[in-house]
C-alpha cells in the first residue's frame, strides 16, 4: 500500500492567501468553519460560531462539501468497494450535478423576509411596546444590539421579537478579505481531511493511518491510498490532503474523482469510521467553474452590503487567483489570525531551512575555492617536472648531433637578452631617479625646519606683547 507524505507546508500549490482547512471556504482550503456546507444563503443550520470579517460560518459560506458533491442514480465507490470494485468501478454511471440555483442562489422566500425586514425596522425606529417615552430608549437598545450583533429585539407585545445576529445587515464588525482558490482538476482526485490531532502524531502513525483508510474504503486491493501532503493548522489540528489510485487488471491505473471519493466519504456509517479515526471534517479540492464563480460573486452573502460587496471585487489584487470572501465577528477575525500566524510559522521555517542551505553552501564554496587552488599549484608543480622530464629527454634525443639552424637562433638570442642583463649601464636610469628623490627629501626636510623656525618665533612674540600689555 503506497504512502507518500509531500511537504509539509502546503498542498496543491496553493500560495499567496492564508490557508485554512475547515469549514466555510474550506473548498479552498482557506477558511475554517465547524459546518461546512454548500455556498448557499439558504437557511443554513447554526453552529454558533460566527466570525469577524465574514459571511457567517454557519451560513455555510464556503465550498467545504459544496463544490464537487454529486448527486446521481449509481453509488459508485459506495457500492463498488463491498463488490469487488474493477477498473472504472468508481463513478460507473453518469452522475448528475447539484444544480447551481441549490448552491448559489437565495431562496425564494420573499415574503418571510419581508416581514423579517419589516419586524427589524420596527424595532430599531418605532417599538410600540410599551406605549411611551420608554419606547424610544427600548429603540436605542435594539440599535445597539443590531450594530454589536446579538441579542433580542422586543417592539411589540403581539409580535415575537426579532433575533439580532452578526448575519444582520446593520452589523457593524464585517469585512471583506480574500481567499486563493484551488486550481486541481476533478480528476487530480484530492480531497482534504482535518484530523483534530498534531502533525507530529499523524507523521508518527502514518502507515497505521493508511490502513486504516484503505479499511474505510473497503479494503479492495485495487486500490491505493495515498498521501499527497500534510499541513499544521491552528488548535493542534492537521490537515492531510489523499488521493486513491484504482489498478485495473490489466496493469493501467487512474486516480479516483474527487467528488466521487468525497461522496463515499460522506456516508453516514463511513463518516463515523472517519470521526473514529480523528476526521473532524472532509471536503474536495477542485476547482470552481467560470460559471460558480460568476454566481457567487454576483450574489453578496448574507448581511453584507451590496456596495461593499462590489467595492471587494474592485479591490480584488488579483481576481484570476483570490476570490472575496465576508469576514464577520471577533471569532472570524481570531480564526484569521491564527491562520495567518500559523502560515507565518511556517514560512519562517521554510526561510530558516534556505538560510542552513545557503550557510551549508557557502561552506562548500570556501572548500572548493581552497581545493582550487591547491590543484593550480599542483598543476603547476606537475608542469614544472613535466617540462624538466621534456628538457632531458631531449637531450638524450639530440646528444650526437650537431646544433640546428633553428636552436641557433634560439642560442644566439638568449645570448642577447643574457648580455643586456648583464650590462653595467642596464638600471642606470633607475640609480639617477632614485638620487633625485633623496634630493627632493632633502630640501623637503630643510623646509620644516624653517617652518618651525617661524612658528616657534611667532610664539615668542606673541607671548612677549601679552606681558606687556598685562
Amino acid at each position: 500500500m503506497a504512502f507518500n507524505f509531500g511537504a509539509p507546508s502546503g498542498t496543491s500549490g496553493t500560495a499567496a492567501a492564508t490557508a485554512a482547512p475547515a469549514g466555510g471556504f474550506g473548498g479552498f482550503g482557506t477558511t475554517s468553519t465547524t459546518a461546512g456546507s454548500a455556498f448557499s444563503f439558504s437557511a443554513p443550520t447554526n453552529t454558533g460560531t460566527t466570525g469577524l470579517f465574514g459571511g457567517t460560518q454557519n451560513k455555510g459560506f464556503g465550498f467545504g462539501t459544496g463544490f464537487g458533491t454529486t448527486t446521481g442514480t449509481s453509488t459508485g465507490l459506495g457500492t463498488g468497494l463491498g463488490t469487488g470494485l474493477g477498473f472504472g468501478g468508481f463513478n460507473t454511471q453518469q452522475q448528475q450535478q447539484t444544480t447551481l440555483g441549490g448552491l448559489f442562489s437565495q431562496p425564494t422566500q420573499a415574503p418571510t423576509q419581508s416581514n423579517q425586514l419589516i419586524n427589524t425596522a420596527s424595532a430599531l425606529s418605532a417599538p410600540t411596546l410599551l406605549g411611551d417615552e420608554r419606547d424610544a430608549i427600548l429603540a436605542k437598545w435594539n440599535q445597539l444590539q443590531a450594530f454589536w450583533g446579538t441579542g433580542k429585539g422586543y417592539f411589540n407585545n403581539n409580535i415575537p421579537p426579532v433575533e439580532f445576529t452578526q448575519e444582520n445587515p446593520f452589523c457593524r464588525f464585517k469585512a471583506v478579505g480574500y481567499s486563493c482558490m484551488p486550481s486541481n482538476k476533478d480528476e487530480d482526485g484530492l480531497v482534504v481531511l482535518v484530523f483534530n490531532k498534531k502533525e507530529t502524531e499523524i507523521r508518527s502513525q502514518q502507515q497505521q493511518l493508511v490502513e486504516s483508510l484503505h479499511k474505510v474504503l473497503g479494503g479492495n486491493q485495487t486500490l491505493t491510498v495515498n498521501v499527497e501532503g500534510t499541513k499544521t493548522l491552528p488548535d493542534d489540528q492537521t490537515e492531510v490532503v489523499i488521493y486513491v489510485v484504482e489498478r485495473s487488471p490489466n496493469g493501467t491505473s487512474r486516480r479516483v474523482p474527487a467528488t466521487t471519493l468525497y461522496a463515499h466519504f460522506e456516508q453516514a456509517n463511513i463518516k463515523t469510521q472517519l470521526q473514529q479515526l480523528g476526521v473532524t471534517l472532509s471536503m474536495t479540492r477542485t476547482e470552481l467553474s467560470p460559471a460558480q464563480i460568476k454566481q457567487l460573486l454576483q450574489n453578496p452573502p448574507a448581511g453584507v452590503d451590496p456596495i461593499i460587496w462590489e467595492q471587494a471585487k474592485v479591490d480584488n489584487p488579483d481576481s484570476e487567483k483570490l476570490i472575496p470572501v465576508p469576514m464577520v465577528g471577533f471569532k472570524e477575525l481570531l480564526r484569521r489570525l491564527k491562520v495567518q500566524d500559523q502560515m507565518t510559522k511556517q514560512h519562517q521555517t521554510r526561510l530558516d531551512i534556505i538560510s542552513e542551505d545557503i550557510s551549508e553552501l557557502q561552506k562548500n564554496q570556501t572548500t572548493s575555492v581552497a581545493k582550487i587552488a591547491q590543484y593550480k599549484r599542483k598543476l603547476m608543480d606537475l608542469s614544472h617536472r613535466t617540462l624538466q622530464v621534456l628538457i632531458k629527454q631531449e637531450i638524450q634525443r639530440k646528444s650526437g648531433y650537431a646544433i640546428q639552424a633553428d636552436e641557433e637562433q634560439l642560442r644566439v638570442q638568449l645570448d642577447t637578452i643574457q648580455g643586456e642583463l648583464n650590462a653595467p649601464t642596464q638600471f642606470k636610469h633607475l640609480k639617477q631617479q632614485q638620487e633625485g628623490l633623496s634630493h627632493l627629501i632633502s630640501i623637503i626636510k630643510d623646509d620644516l625646519e624653517d617652518i618651525k623656525l617661524v612658528e616657534h618665533g611667532l610664539n615668542e612674540t606673541i607671548h612677549i606683547r601679552g606681558g606687556v600689555f598685562s
